[in-house]
């Protein structure tokens, strides 16, 4: 490490981006905040994220660390909210212990999925509207997303061509909540899978139009292999929503 280390914590809408991820050939979120901070700044910074968010998908709890030796000028975070594009907030920054690392020191992450049940034209980019679903059954939604808690190996709901080391993690939450308006599915996990909540959320919905049944899902977890036909919903409705470490009490604000 050289310098102090830090932690930014910010919120983005991930429509205009290809993910995250700093890409050869797209604009990325990370290159977006690293040129904002390496301008202000006045040398060359380097964000390491608290996780891969994939094209189309949100952010509104995010944490990104970094390693800086000099002094931050007056308002940094001011000037750097000035210079970023509108889609891109950033909400605090903290003097943290040099081995905290946001995406190693994590110990959990969630995510939120919106759904409307109509055609949302004041948000198309931020809640999902699908038109050809049909009358979904609830309570086999319900049962569908509390199945998969029993499970610690996730290779179905795996993108093809992953580059994970391991399928395993530990889902601590994972339920819908329903409205007249819309619906929400809720996941909490240690780590996720490339693609994994946008496919458990295909899942659950096609269970809920009868599409999909409760046991072809078991028997996919049980030998770890593709679900029949797996449908990955769409990106705009999936947000970061929190990101948790154990360590947050050492952490000083210095803005």
């Amino acid at each position: 490490m050289t310098g102090q280390r830090y932690l930014l914590e910010l919120a983005y809408c991930g429509t205009a981006y290809a993910g995250w991820q700093r890409q050869p050939n797209a604009v990325s979120v990370e290159e977006t905040i690293d040129t904002a901070l390496s301008t202000v700044l006045g040398e060359p910074i380097k964000l390491v994220g608290c996780g891969r968010t994939d094209a189309g998908v949100h952010a509104s709890d995010y944490a990104a660390h970094f390693d800086y030796a000099g002094s931050f000028p007056p308002r940094l975070l001011g000037r750097l909210n000035r210079f970023l594009p509108a889609d891109i907030a950033l909400r605090g920054l903290y003097r943290v212990p040099e081995e905290l690392h946001a995406r190693f020191s994590a110990r959990s992450r969630s995510y939120v999925y919106h759904l409307s049940l109509r055609k949302d034209p004041f948000r198309p980019d931020t809640v999902a509207w699908v038109p050809a679903l049909g009358e979904l059954d609830h309570d086999l939604m319900r049962e569908a997303a509390a199945l998969i808690t029993g499970y610690g190996d996730f290779a179905p709901f795996c993108k093809t061509n992953s580059d994970a080391f391991t399928m395993k993690c530990t889902l601590t939450e994972s339920r819908w909540e329903f409205g007249a308006e819309g619906m929400q599915y809720h996941v909490t996990a240690n780590r996720f899978l490339r693609g994994m909540v946008r496919l458990i959320v295909g899942m659950c919905l096609r269970v809920g139009e009868g599409r999909l049944s409760l046991e072809e899902v078991r028997r996919a977890l049980d030998r770890q292999e593709r679900l029949p036909k797996p449908w990955s919903a769409p990106a705009g409705g999936l947000f970061l929503c929190n990101v948790e470490y154990t360590s947050r009490t050492s952490w000083v604000s210095v803005l």
